[in-house]
């Protein structure tokens, strides 16, 4: 069940590279930072994803990154979700992600899966939504 919004940020792609892929589908990496909150503090996030595109047409996206509290607390996460290319040129993401910290602040994160909405519009800025999977 969702369960309570946890954390929301917004940012901007910093750079994309296409992965060689032998004998499979075309993947993309990309980087972003962002500025958001986190269990209510005020945070940045730097993260890397590749996305693969699929034969029906979405991408299957997986990635990791780190997040930091303006008070020094960091947590890291891995993530992987469903990409949807939209009309407009940009791609709607919803997934999966899961933290990891030594940091008091977020250690609650380590012990639950958080659902995510993530998009990307064509010009690279990024919003993102995350939420208790209870």
């Amino acid at each position: 069940m969702l369960g309570e919004k946890i954390g929301e940020g917004v940012g901007k792609v910093i750079s994309q590279r296409v992965l060689p892929n032998p004998g499979g589908s075309p993947t993309m990496e990309t980087s972003f930072q962002s500025t958001g909150r986190l269990m209510g503090l005020a945070t940045t996030e730097t993260g890397t994803y590749t996305a693969a595109l699929r034969a029906d047409g979405t991408l299957f996206g997986q990635g990791q990154g780190i997040v930091m509290g303006d008070k020094g607390e960091m947590a890291s996460w891995t993530g992987q979700g469903i990409g949807l290319l939209q009309k407009d040129g940009s791609i709607k993401y919803r997934g999966a992600i899961y933290f990891d910290s030594k940091s008091p602040t977020f250690s609650k994160l380590t012990s639950i899966a958080g659902l995510f909405e993530y998009e990307v519009d064509a010009q690279g800025h990024t919003k993102g939504q995350l939420f208790e999977w209870k």
